[in-house]
């Protein structure tokens, strides 16, 4: 029998603990209330008889007490609740030590592969990382009620963000850059105002960003078509002070043509201060802004030729990419670029059509940028196409006092995440027991969302000035809370959800992609939206069901799962969960079928929601890629080509690395066999740093391991 730990370990079945913490608990009552060999012994056995193969030590607990109890024995039981709640308190001090050394001598794996844009050697990100460990010790020990902890602990939900719960920050965010480019900004206490040209706009813009960003803890997106304007204006500059130079010397053609030159220069210059900035900047938790990009046409925007030109330089100078140190053009991970697609460059002849071929030669090469239908998510959102959050959030619609939308100045309150497949593997096919043990791990998932929401009521807006004071959010004024804005759907609070593929697998032996497993699916989704709809109306606070972009958490889950039931079949023996309704990546289905299938649960999660496509050798698939672009704005609102590739930094090569006679990784292009100069990009994580390689038992057998 294996005895299941608090913190997920399997250890064997001791009997000789259950001895010794008995004898503990008899030393401390007299002699006629002890519990004698004999008693100890039936207690032990009957906890053996049981047959399990696995159980949990808190069962064992329950169970001595209630054996003490039975046999008379009181005041020993009670002494033995009190030596297991002394125990609780032990486990419940500090234990941030050892984590913490463990970081500063790089020791600290875990941490290490948690974030693929945090670097851990760097001092600034091990000060955030030290910061961050100290909040996840007081979050558990002290902010969160003990059966929120335990149920993030034994991966019954995710309680995402403890390491910045102990402050008042909130998830992710779509700035008002137009609000503060177009009325001005304050920054370190210093008047910003409103820009009088492109490239001072770009900087101002990159600015905001690194501000916001250092004080919140997900990702902020930016609406581009907000730059238009500022084109324009250096436009009307250019063109003024050239006319009035030369309005006697030259012609107005030429004087045209030299002001489309200096505004091709302005246009290059300011779109790189954005991308170089982005990616040059620190924020004060150690890493670039996780920015996200919104690039998109309105049919009526005067500017719309304007942001075409901003648009083209984006996606070109994406394509291009940026130097590394030894001097070679890799992909940035940041700023991610979400491109709109709409009539006018759907591909069928439109306009802006251009622009779409050049974004998906783009997404060839560098795997952004990432597609919006503004079709579908009209039919999704009232009318409405706006940016995902830098989290691929959504928000949902909501009208200003004027009944107009708004949805830039708005945010996200954090995120907590169920794990179905433990609910299914627990019901073991009965679904009466599913559906009761679903709806009470929803109200354990509602309260712990409540204390994301608790969290932040009451918060002053001089927390964070940029946010609340000066346009990012809000206007507030200095010492005014922030309170409604958490209410009325001003901002919303997202359910996650983990694993729908597996829980279908697990209730009916088929995946959700079958006709049986796709009723249950929907039904499964359905109960998820009816839920986070019902406590809309109960709190009058936004809550919204969430597709997670689950990253690490589809392993985590897995991870304890496996750990506490063992080894199933299709479910923990992979090593993942799929992520929240996603296809399994095993299954064989073809790109236009899987976006198919997987658009019905995109419009139940109107929260957010992502669908990929793994496409090998994307450079030498754009017709393929075309394709796939046009049928994504007829058919799915939100999704991304994913791809494995490999890059030999030595020589820039983009394919695939092979392994030579020698068993050795080896560029095919420039025979660079260095793996520290070689590099593993893969859309999942969009990591894009060193490989890392595991040698095999046989010292012979070089593995490598992509970082997720």
């Amino acid at each position: 029998m294996k005895v299941i730990k608090r913190d997920g370990r399997a250890v064997d079945y001791d009997r000789e603990k259950i001895r010794i913490a008995i004898e503990k608990a008899n030393k401390e009552v007299k002699p006629k209330e002890r519990a004698n060999k004999e008693d100890i012994k039936e207690i032990m056995e009957y906890i053996e008889e049981l047959g399990k193969k696995r159980i949990l030590v808190e069962d064992i607990q329950d169970i001595i007490e209630e054996k003490l109890m039975e046999i008379g024995k009181y005041e020993l039981s009670k002494k033995y609740i009190v030596y297991r709640y002394t125990r609780a308190l032990v486990r419940k001090q500090n234990t941030t030590d050892e984590t913490i050394l463990g970081l500063i001598r790089n020791e600290n794996k875990e941490l290490a592969e948690e974030n693929s844009n945090k670097n851990t050697l760097l001092a600034s990100t091990q000060r955030d990382y030290i910061a961050g460990e100290v909040s996840r010790d007081l979050t558990k020990r002290m902010l969160l009620p003990e059966k929120i902890s335990k149920a993030h602990e034994e991966g019954i939900l995710h309680f995402h963000d403890e390491d910045y719960f102990i402050q008042p920050i909130f998830n992710c965010c779509l700035i008002n850059i137009g609000d503060m480019l177009d009325n001005g900004t304050v920054m370190n206490g210093k008047m910003i105002e409103s820009p009088k040209s492109f490239q001072v706009a770009c900087t101002v813009t990159t600015q905001i960003i690194a501000a916001v960003a250092s004080n919140q803890y997900g990702g902020q997106s930016v609406d581009l078509i907000h730059l238009g304007k500022y084109l324009r204006k250096s436009y009307n500059k250019f063109k003024s002070e050239l006319e009035k130079k030369y309005k006697n010397e030259l012609s107005e053609k030429v004087i045209e043509e030299l002001v489309q030159d200096r505004l091709k220069t302005e246009l290059k210059a300011g779109v790189q201060t954005i991308q170089y900035q982005i990616n040059t900047l620190m924020t004060t938790n150690g890493q670039s802004p996780f920015v996200t990009l919104f690039l998109h046409l309105e049919k009526d925007d005067p500017y719309i030729k304007e942001n075409a030109m901003i648009i083209e330089e984006v996606i070109r100078q994406r394509y291009e990419g940026i130097k590394n140190e030894a001097g070679v053009y890799v992909t940035p991970a940041f700023p991610k670029l979400v491109y709109v697609l709409d009539e006018f460059n759907n591909l069928t002849g439109g306009e802006y059509d251009y622009l779409t071929k050049l974004a998906v030669k783009c997404s060839a090469k560098r795997m952004y940028p990432d597609y919006i239908s503004a079709k579908k998510m009209r039919e999704n959102y009232e009318g409405n196409v706006f940016s995902p959050m830098g989290c691929r959030s959504f928000l949902s619609p909501w009208k200003d006092e004027n009944g107009n939308y708004k949805f830039e100045g708005r945010f996200n309150q954090g995120v907590v995440s169920i794990n179905l497949p433990q609910i299914g593997i627990i019901a073991d096919g009965d679904e009466e027991k599913f559906w009761k043990l679903f709806d009470e791990r929803l109200e354990l998932c509602k309260e712990a969302l409540m204390c994301r929401h608790y969290a932040l009521l009451g918060t002053h807006s001089d927390i964070s000035p940029i946010h609340w004071q000066y346009g990012a959010i809000a206007r507030l004024k200095k010492g005014e809370t922030i309170d409604k804005l958490l209410y009325g759907g001003y901002s919303t609070i997202s359910l996650g959800y983990i694993g729908l593929y597996e829980v279908t697998k697990l209730m009916k032996g088929v995946s959700h992609t079958t006709p049986e497993g796709h009723e249950f699916a929907v039904r499964v989704m359905k109960h998820l939206r009816e839920a986070t709809d019902r406590w809309k109306k109960e709190t009058n606070i936004g809550f919204a069901l969430y597709g997670t972009p689950a990253e690490s958490l589809c392993y985590k889950f897995a991870r304890l799962d496996k750990e506490r039931f063992g080894t199933i079949k299709d479910i923990t023996d992979k090593g993942y969960y799929t992520n929240s309704y996603h296809v399994d990546v095993r299954e064989k289905i073809d790109a236009f079928e899987k976006l198919s299938f997987e658009s019905e649960f995109q419009k139940i999660s109107s929260g957010g929601s992502i669908s990929y496509i793994e496409i090998p050798n994307m450079s030498k698939n754009i017709e393929a890629l075309e394709s796939v672009v046009k049928f994504i704005y007829d058919n799915i609102q939100y999704a991304e080509f994913n791809t494995k590739s490999d890059y030999c930094l030595e020589c820039g090569f983009d394919g695939e690395i092979i392994i030579n006679k020698d068993n050795e990784w080896e560029c095919p292009n420039c025979g660079n066999k260095d793996h520290q100069k070689m590099s593993v990009v893969r859309r999942t994580c969009g990591y894009l740093g060193e490989n890392f390689w595991n040698v095999g038992k046989t010292k012979e057998i070089k593995q490598r391991v992509m970082h997720l």
